[in-house]
């Protein structure tokens, strides 16, 4: 039982278990967001252009019995309207990452090093003279 808890331990202490944490409450939060967006605002502007309210949509099937379709699309419209949001919120992100990632791989790309030209050997792209061969090498401007 001491092995398997200290198992359990090592597993919560990962830094990517505490990274979903994270990003579980960090989802919540703005999944209420999202929500307040999608019922407070999207849906009564839908409801000026169409003219009706989905959740007032049902069939009566059996006596009290209703079949409340009209919910159900409302529940589809808002995840359609969340997700078009979440994916325009990946699309911002993603391209400052891509920015980011490029500007690193600009830097990265500047060449620290150059062939000797008498024994093609690697060396200092400072370099007078070839530690290799001990030809002077000309400076380059």
């Amino acid at each position: 039982m001491k092995k398997f808890i200290e198992e359990f331990k090592a597993f919560i202490a990962r830094g990517n278990v505490i990274d979903m944490a994270v990003g579980i409450i960090i989802g919540g939060a703005f999944t209420s967001i999202v929500t307040s967006l999608v019922e407070d605002i999207i849906n009564p502007l839908l409801g000026l252009f169409g003219g009706m309210n989905f959740d007032r949509l049902h069939v009566k099937l059996l006596g009290e019995v209703t079949l409340n379709y009209g919910k159900f699309i409302t529940a589809v419209v808002n995840f359609l309207i969340m997700a078009f949001i979440v994916f325009l919120l990946m699309k911002v992100v993603n391209g400052m990452s891509d920015k980011l990632t490029k500007k690193e791989a600009e830097e990265a790309a500047v060449p620290t090093t150059k062939k000797c030209p008498f024994c093609k050997s690697e060396i200092a792209i400072d370099a007078t003279r070839c530690p290799n061969c001990t030809s002077e090498l000309e400076i380059e401007a």
